[in-house]
């Protein structure tokens, strides 16, 4: 059955591989990025050559994303689903990133969500129906030195998803993580930077450990070509094409090592959510009602 999708962040790595995969698979897509006219015109173009519709969207601005889902839509005549899927990462000792670093991460990673959201759900709620699909990461479900702020925002992001997940079953909105590893995409050309240097004395030898753990990193993604991007993208069209009510709360997409010990911690959460909420009678809250 085909969907009508907003993918946000579609200028690039997930988010164009997703509305490309959806395209091919006869989905009707919107989507949105920034820049359409400027930076982002060559897959602006490109993604429009393959059928998708092209919307200007800053997550940041909250004018910007109630634009631009309402002109999303007016194309589509309708929405079924959201993928939020515009993020930004980053690298550096946590201590070094000032309290505005940390504010520029969250307005993009965690209230950019926010304000999508805010804009999708009056219609979803009054149709009875719709999933948002969240992009977070295997940082949203565990820590790694030298990501610290990235940590914090998926960590925020997947709380914010299983919030969402309860309040929103009994309007039949469906709620979704998609948990990617560390993938060669775009991604990792938008880093943001701690702003304070004045402190990196004081970390001696430390201070050059990002940088190494990146590259050392980036050396293991060349040596293992089944970390695909792709792999997300199919993940994600996976949960559009699974019917309502039958989709997992959460997907881990990853082939480098990581995702086999999260699978697990996955699924002990289920189980631990499930036993509290029927121990005080809200487990219909866990159970998405399907029209």
């Amino acid at each position: 059955m085909s969907s009508k999708v907003i993918i946000t962040g579609s200028s690039g790595g997930f988010g164009a591989l997703s509305v490309k995969t959806l395209l091919s698979q006869g989905h009707t897509v919107v989507a949105t990025m920034r820049n359409t006219d400027t930076k982002n015109k060559e897959i602006s173009d490109e993604l429009s050559g393959l059928g998708a519709h092209i919307v200007e969207m800053d997550v940041t601005s909250e004018e910007s994303v109630s634009n631009a889902v309402n002109k999303a839509i007016d194309l589509m005549g309708g929405l079924d689903v959201v993928v939020n899927n515009a993020g930004v990462g980053v690298l550096g000792i946590q201590e070094n990133f000032t309290i505005d670093d940390f504010k520029r991460l969250f307005d993009i990673n965690v209230f950019g969500v926010q304000r999508v959201n805010r804009a999708v759900l009056p219609h979803m709620r009054n149709q009875g129906s719709g999933l948002i699909i969240y992009v977070s990461s295997l940082l949203g479900r565990m820590a790694l030195p030298f990501y610290g702020p990235y940590n914090a925002s998926k960590w925020a992001l997947e709380a914010m998803a299983e919030n969402y997940r309860m309040e929103l079953s009994g309007f039949g909105v469906d709620s979704c993580l998609v948990e990617p590893g560390g993938y060669p995409t775009s991604f990792f050309n938008n880093l943001i930077f701690p702003s304070d240097k004045s402190r990196d004395a004081e970390y001696g030898d430390m201070v050059h450990a990002p940088k190494q753990a990146f590259d050392n990193f980036e050396g293991a993604l060349a040596q293992n070509p089944s970390q695909d991007p792709q792999n997300v993208a199919d993940a994600i069209a996976g949960l559009v094409n699974t019917p309502a009510g039958e989709r997992p709360v959460r997907t881990v997409v990853d082939n480098m090592g990581m995702g086999v010990h999260i699978h697990p911690y996955n699924q002990q959460l289920d189980a631990i959510h499930e036993g509290i909420f029927g121990a005080f009678g809200m487990g219909d809250m866990l159970k998405l009602k399907v029209n």
